[in-house]
């Protein structure tokens, strides 16, 4: 149990670390723009595309319950496996969630473009979906989880 939360604590604290000093950039200022993708600050007020937005203060409540959730069912799981794809999403979801708490909304600031408009997103958003694949394919293939 205390390899599993050693591992899971250093990958969430750094993942957050990680994202918060990104964020800070464009926080503070930093644009980049080209024919591809831009690099913008904009405040996401919902989910993914901006659902859920309409949820305004209960959202950020609701996704830290989430993700308190999932931290404790991994760590109840006691499958040291789950260390480090855990602690990346608990990371990522606690830095998204920090943000509705400081800055009312997610920071996100990479804006592809090129041939069709994507949303706009975050390092922790793409944390975020690596760890739920990662997840996921320790659950398609218990073999990866023996020790």
């Amino acid at each position: 149990m205390a390899k599993l939360l050693i591992a899971m604590m250093f990958s969430m604290v750094g993942i957050f670390i990680i994202d918060q000093s990104i964020k800070g950039l464009f926080i503070d200022g930093y644009r980049f723009y080209s024919e591809y993708i831009d690099l913008i600050l904009v405040y996401n007020r919902g989910v993914a595309f901006s659902m859920f937005a309409f949820l305004g203060e209960w959202l950020k409540w609701l996704q830290l319950v989430l993700i308190v959730s999932v931290a404790a069912y991994i760590l109840n799981l006691r499958q040291n496996c789950y260390a480090i794809p855990g602690g990346i999403l608990v990371g990522a979801g606690f830095s998204n969630v920090f943000d509705r708490f400081v800055h009312g909304g997610v920071v996100d600031y990479v804006y592809y473009h090129w041939g069709f408009d994507f949303a706009v997103f975050n390092f922790a958003d793409v944390m975020i979906d690596f760890a739920v694949l990662w997840l996921l394919l320790l659950n398609l293939k218990p073999k990866l989880c023996e020790s």
